[in-house]
């Protein structure tokens, strides 16, 4: 393993010289500390071959162990551990991108390009919005932790604390704290602190919000020699068996049968009484549970729906979790939100409801979040809503400040709610939560009879844990 342990030191320094204007930050400890070396020669990666993606995946001096790509993909000189790289949404030649009033065509197809980067378990997704790159999804000199999210963000010389997400935004020489969620157009240079919500659009709103950290502590903890710890780790630790299980048999079957327009990916947990409908997509990496997902529904990557009802076109977003809970139509969990009811404690949520991303519902008695809101931070009854959430048309009519509780917003409210429901919109469209027989395809259906193919490291020698250089393509 003498390759791989070198390549390992090329990231961290690499990494490392990125992050210099932080002071003694230093990666080395954390990506040590979360995966050993060992665990890096033991899983096989795949790929999936479909009609409706560009078959096109470069692997050179890497190691990919247990992750999984879809679409368009290099990577160079990285440590991929169990990540999703999904690009299922990159643009190709000929594509315009609208930015500005401005139109950009594209001179040849995108790619996602990941060089000289040390991902743990991250989900990847290239909806990118970034007008300077164009045709490459770029992330490079960055490591990321376990269950971070980056979606529609490149990055570059950065660190992801575990459970961040990092959402539509560029990112350049930035630390990314444990749980913060960040979707503000572009930083740089910046440390963003654990817990911290932010959602800017510039001229238009900000919304913020942070955990207190005695809150954060109890659900995520990590510090170099002392590895992650919390109530998220405990979840998700405990029903780590289930997909070590599927993951070890390459019988390549859905879990259940199919309903028409639906998919439901092969290494997807799938237990108990579980029901979908048409047009629902259940991800790789996903658990269900006792759940019943309605029409034009989904589960996304990393996502957990247990003893749960969703009524239809919900969207259960990379990372979150529900437990114990009713959803009304078209309701909206955001990243790496914990939404944990218990039999005794139902959490019910009316329709056309936003549960914003990286929100913790944790209960401690029954709660009822009425239709057409909007809930953020931390709640355990139903007096905490008073402080954490408000009516969607309420807060449409906001323009100028408003604080509740430790939240601020400033700037046009109804802004930010027509934003929020047009991506709502985005996203069930994309996923094919309307397709009707002959329009409105989308991931559900183009991803319903996929082909998966297994590759391997080198078994032993020097480059132990290190995967061939592979070239596939059409």
């Amino acid at each position: 393993m003498k390759q791989l342990e070198k390549l390992i030191k090329r990231i961290i320094y690499r990494v490392n010289i990125n992050l210099r204007e932080h002071g003694s930050f230093d990666v080395e400890p954390y990506i040590r500390e979360i995966v050993p070396i060992k665990k890096l020669v033991k899983f096989y990666a795949f790929y999936g071959i479909t009609s409706h993606h560009p078959l096109y995946f470069h692997f050179s001096n890497s190691n990919l162990a247990g992750s999984y790509f879809l679409g368009k993909c290099t990577v160079d000189n990285s440590v991929l551990y169990k990540s999703d790289v999904r690009g299922d949404e990159l643009k190709t030649k000929g594509d315009v991108f609208h930015f500005q009033g401005v139109d950009i065509a594209l001179d040849h197809d995108e790619k996602i390009s990941i060089s000289d980067s040390f991902l743990i378990k991250t989900l990847v997704h290239n909806y990118s919005h970034d007008p300077e790159n164009l045709e490459e999804f770029i992330i490079k000199n960055t490591a990321s932790s376990p269950y971070a999210n980056i979606h529609g963000a490149p990055v570059e010389g950065c660190f992801l604390g575990p459970f961040s997400t990092v959402d539509l935004t560029t990112l350049n020489d930035c630390v990314i704290g444990r749980f913060a969620y960040i979707h503000v157009g572009e930083i740089n240079h910046q440390r963003v602190e654990p817990g911290s919500i932010s959602i800017r659009k510039a001229a238009a709103f900000d919304f913020r919000y942070r955990f207190p950290e005695s809150i954060l502590n109890r659900y995520i903890r990590f510090k170099p020699g002392k590895g992650l710890s919390g109530i998220f780790m405990d979840f998700v630790e405990s029903r780590k068996q289930d997909f070590q299980e599927i993951f070890n048999v390459v019988l390549l079957k859905s879990p259940r049968p199919v309903p028409f327009g639906a998919s439901i990916n092969r290494y997807s947990v799938w237990k108990g009484k579980t029901r979908v409908s048409e047009n629902v997509l259940v991800a790789q990496r996903a658990y269900l549970e006792n759940a019943l997902l309605g029409k034009g529904s989904n589960a996304q990557e990393n996502c957990y729906i247990i003893n749960s009802k969703l009524e239809g076109f919900n969207i259960t977003a990379h990372g979150a979790k529900i437990i114990n809970a009713n959803l009304g139509k078209k309701t909206f969990v955001g990243f790496n939100s914990f939404l944990h009811g218990t039999p005794e404690c139902m959490l019910n949520i009316g329709k056309d409801s936003i549960i914003m991303p990286h929100t913790i519902i944790d209960l401690k008695e029954p709660v009822n979040i009425p239709s057409g809101h909007i809930v953020w931070g931390y709640i355990n009854n139903q007096a905490d809503l008073a402080q954490h959430s408000l009516p969607l048309d309420k807060l449409a009519a906001i323009d100028g400040e408003i604080k509740l509780g430790i939240m601020r917003f400033q700037g046009s409210g109804s802004v930010f709610v027509k934003d929020f429901k047009d991506r709502i919109e985005h996203i069930l469209e994309a996923n094919g939560a309307f397709f009707d027989g002959t329009k409105f395809k989308g991931h559900a259906q183009k991803g319903q009879n996929i082909a998966y193919n297994i590759i391997q490291p080198y078994p032993m020698g020097s480059s132990k844990g290190l995967y061939p250089t592979i070239d596939i393509r059409l």
